[in-house]
């Protein structure tokens, strides 16, 4: 949050305070929360990015920017076409504006990169710039991709090395990345992104389908170092999420159908202590999700959706509550097909943080439940797990030692129940529902005393407590 001092209020000789720089006040967050803003045009991100700061965002992942090919489908911006910075969400101009206007909210901008294919097919991209696949004017030519002897040049093997890093990806041309020069233009629009100051990093797409070794060479020589989050879909063999932690995060794919299993009744609660232990990344390089852009469609897994409410609002509660990895909330659009791209040609429209979305859009992340949430995240930071009690298989409730509590009922009954805690005794405001105004709660309370919270928790509804909320 920006501060500004007046003159008035320091007496004439004063001078106005300067805000930290968003280095400084990312370097110093603990906790930091990224929203995936789907889809969005560079437009509606500027828009926002006040409001995210707001809200407690530190980091906008935005979709692709470079030129892609033509189309109103969502994965047209993952087919490139060249690194000019002219896509469907708008132009340089319109992306060097919304970077700089996050940044002045203190926010970091995360661009969603493709570094490992082009296109599948010939035509015109979103610049006029037309191209044949394996040829791409003034970029690239045939002897910059792999031909993998395969059927059609794809993956025909998900368990073969080989063909998952050497072989194309849904049919587009897949990049010869051990080359020098193929290595020469991805580093140079990479250091074009960077050339803005307030592009933090980078999320890489399809990055387990590039080696390591081709991603070390690339990163060496990049003018400044990104905050990255890796997409490394799998938790297994043949390439595990754990060969690309030395470039930062990478996702838990399996953190999804987790929370689904969980939350839809088909596993229960009870084993969502073990996150970390499951998953076989330490928290400081684990991006996890509830949903992504990709499993709300049923690919790689399938995940909650939207819709499913209140199991949607009480997912992102425990994710953003429980101490592992750096959390991603997507905030998306409704959808009728698996291909549909955004409404409204991306220009996202937000209501409240009660009622989300206007025409067609979620704005997940204003949602009370989640945007409050962010905040308990901040609060709590540098506190482990304690009291973690179940109650039945779809009852947990667990402390963040002396700063928050939370309780998750996800049965069809009322919780009623006193549980140990280490909050200090008091009256305290449920934030997942409510919000705090003087000695007032526009939500539920319980009460803290004894080293007990006694609270009752309605069916299929989650309740966070932390000090900043006692009364």
């Amino acid at each position: 949050m920006r501060a500004v001092i007046s003159a008035a209020l320091l007496g004439a000789a004063s001078t106005v305070l300067a805000a930290p720089s968003l280095e400084a006040r990312l370097a110093t967050d603990t906790q930091p929360v990224i929203v995936q803003l789907f889809e969005w045009s560079w437009d509606a991100v500027k828009a926002e990015c006040p409001t995210l700061a707001a809200l407690g965002y530190k980091y906008a992942q935005v979709s692709p920017a470079a030129e892609h090919i033509k189309g109103n489908q969502w994965w047209t911006g993952y087919q490139p076409v060249s690194h000019q910075l002219i896509s469907k969400r708008g132009n340089r101009d319109q992306f060097g504006a919304m970077v700089e206007a996050c940044r002045q909210a203190g926010v970091g901008v995360l661009v969603d990169v493709v570094l490992n294919h082009m296109t599948a097919g010939t035509g015109t991209g979103t610049a006029g710039t037309s191209y044949t696949q394996y040829t791409y004017t003034n970029l690239y030519s045939g002897f910059d991709f792999h031909y993998c002897d395969s059927r059609d040049r794809g993956i025909d093997n998900w368990n073969n090395k080989t063909q998952i890093q050497f072989c194309q990806l849904g049919g587009m041309a897949d990049l010869k990345t051990e080359s020098d020069y193929v290595r020469g233009t991805l580093v140079d629009h990479l250091n074009d992104l960077l050339s803005f100051p307030g592009v933090a990093g980078f999320r890489l797409d399809a990055a387990k389908h590039i080696p390591v070794a081709d991603l070390q060479a690339i990163w060496e020589r990049l003018s400044r170092n990104p905050y990255v989050t890796s997409e490394v879909v799998g938790q297994g063999n043949p390439i595990p999420p754990s060969n690309y932690v030395q470039f930062g995060g990478v996702t838990i794919t399996n953190s999804y159908s987790v929370l689904k299993a969980g939350f839809t009744g088909s596993s229960g609660l009870n084993d969502l202590n073990n996150w970390e232990a499951n998953n076989g990344v330490h928290t400081g390089s684990a991006t996890v999700f509830v949903a992504t852009h990709d499993s709300e469609r049923g690919d790689v897994g399938g995940s909650l959706t939207p819709s499913q409410t209140p199991a949607y609002s009480m997912a992102n509660v425990f994710m953003l509550a429980y101490p592992y990895g750096t959390p991603t909330i997507l905030s998306s659009y409704q959808f009728k097909s698996h291909d549909d791209g955004a409404p409204n040609n991306g220009q996202a429209a937000c209501s409240s943080s009660a009622t989300g979305g206007q025409g067609g859009f979620w704005c997940q992340h204003r949602w009370t439940a989640i945007s409050n949430m962010v905040q308990f995240r901040t609060a709590v930071g540098g506190t482990s797990v304690d009291n973690w009690t179940n109650g039945n298989k779809n009852q947990i409730a667990f402390g963040r030692q002396k700063k928050g509590f939370v309780v998750i009922n996800n049965d069809g009954n009322a919780w009623s129940t006193s549980l140990p805690t280490s909050l200090p005794a008091g009256t305290y405001c449920d934030v997942v529902a409510g919000t705090k105004s003087g000695n007032g709660c526009s939500g539920a309370k319980a009460t803290v005393a004894g080293g007990k919270i006694t609270v009752k928790v309605p069916a299929h509804t989650a309740m966070a407590f932390y000090i900043g909320m006692k009364l």
